[in-house]
């Protein structure tokens, strides 16, 4: 029996709808959005931060958003992450990472490359807020230091280490307000240095190191061998502070514009199903095969849900102040809170009093793909920040950062290092 030509092009339309309904909204199968590639390699660090980068890759959202072929690929330092970032993807290194907020600004201003050569970065997301801890050893806790630090003066020398995952980084910054607050100077009281994040529970169990800061599941895993405790988790510090980004080679993004808004699409994606509660176990229980981080799913999963067992007798059952990927807008990456990062860089003498942060925060900061790629993934207008600060932020100690007035609260900081250009 022959169609008619009615029939016939019913036909059609109803399969072009029915195709439509199976592409996922944002999905780039067509046209001028379609990403210029499908491959990416991105690099990652064994932290509960990276989650989005793996669920994205595991759950297959960038493969929805037409790149089936990026890679997620760890990283065993935060050195070596800025080492393969600039060979890039095509010299056999990487074209973005799972970052620390800081680094791509200190790589596009030839802070901490080789021969000072400056590699442009670009921030696409921020990853996550909270969800790092101040961790001390076992032999420290009858002083029961907490936010409050103070009392560690009591004890440490300037023959005392104390470890973070990289000089100007996240981990360094929070570790260095923490100490400084308390009435301890990082750069003459004791000795700061670098260690890996997955170095850091070993390290301490041999006795090397004092006290610590980095990024889950280390802090608990250091809880659950009984090695030391979490003397605070970093949101106490700052509440709903920024952490991890989604950093780009800027030359990447410019070159592949579609396939940087398909990235970062993806996950945002996976940020949103990272921070639904029903999810947390299987995240977990991904993130911590052998293939990603071979961490046990017990040293995650508590500490993902808000359960903080501090390690000395402390605890909480669901904290606000757990690790959040989309909540409370935290996956935009606001130019204030890099602006945050860029002041205590100064404070600390990783960058020149003189750094024009307007200029690099305009250059580094891609808010406007971010809001691109959120609509892409399906984002509603009312779910996205309307603003593009946050505003005055306080912190523990009472100190204030008003963006709009870097300056004095810079000024308002008693223990400092600031270095000329």
């Amino acid at each position: 029996m022959s169609l008619t030509r009615r029939q016939a092009l019913a036909g059609t339309a109803a399969l072009l709808a029915a195709a439509r309904a199976a592409t996922p909204r944002g999905a780039f199968a067509q046209g001028p959005t379609r990403p210029e590639v499908t491959k990416a390699t991105l690099g990652y660090i064994a932290l509960t931060d990276s989650a989005p980068l793996i669920i994205a890759k595991e759950k297959g959202l960038f493969a929805k958003h037409g790149m089936p072929d990026v890679e997620v690929s760890k990283q065993a330092s935060w050195g070596a992450t800025r080492d393969n970032l600039v060979l890039g993807g095509e010299r056999g290194g990487i074209d973005g990472a799972h970052i620390l907020t800081p680094l791509p600004y200190l790589m596009t201003t030839g802070r901490v490359t080789q021969n000072s050569q400056p590699v442009p970065m670009v921030i696409l997301a921020r990853l996550n807020t909270n969800g790092q801890g101040l961790s001390v050893g076992e032999k420290h806790r009858a002083l029961r230091p907490t936010i409050e630090a103070a009392s560690l003066k009591k004890a440490l020398t300037q023959e005392s280490k104390v470890a973070m995952t990289f000089r100007g980084g996240t981990h360094d910054l929070w570790l260095r307000y923490w100490l400084a607050a308390g009435g301890i100077d990082p750069d003459k009281d004791v000795q700061t240095i670098v260690v890996p994040p997955p170095q850091m529970v070993a390290n301490m169990k041999v006795g090397t190191m004092d006290a610590f800061c980095v990024g889950e599941p280390w802090n608990d895993q250091l809880v659950n061998q009984k090695i030391g405790f979490t003397a605070a988790v970093t949101g106490e510090l700052w509440r709903d502070h920024p952490e991890k980004s989604l950093g780009m080679r800027g030359d990447w993004v410019e070159k592949h514009p579609n396939a940087a808004r398909a990235l970062t699409a993806a996950v945002i994606e996976a940020q949103r199903w990272c921070d639904e509660a029903a999810n947390k176990a299987e995240m977990c229980a991904i993130i911590g095969k052998r293939a990603w981080f071979n961490v046990p799913v017990a040293d995650i999963l508590q500490r993902s849900l808000g359960n903080i067992d501090y390690g000395d007798g402390r605890k909480v059952e669901g904290s606000p102040l757990l690790m959040k990927f989309w909540r409370d807008h935290a996956s935009y990456p606001f130019p204030s809170h890099d602006l945050w990062f860029l002041t205590e860089d100064i404070r600390w003498g990783v960058l020149p009093e003189a750094t024009d942060t307007k200029a690099l925060i305009a250059q580094v900061n891609r808010q406007a793909l971010w809001r691109e790629a959120a609509e892409m993934a399906g984002v509603k207008q009312a779910e996205m920040p309307t603003g593009t600060s946050r505003g005055r932020e306080t912190f523990f100690d009472g100190k204030v950062f008003d963006p709009e007035n870097p300056a004095a609260y810079l000024a308002s900081l008693s223990i400092k290092k600031l270095a000329g250009a």
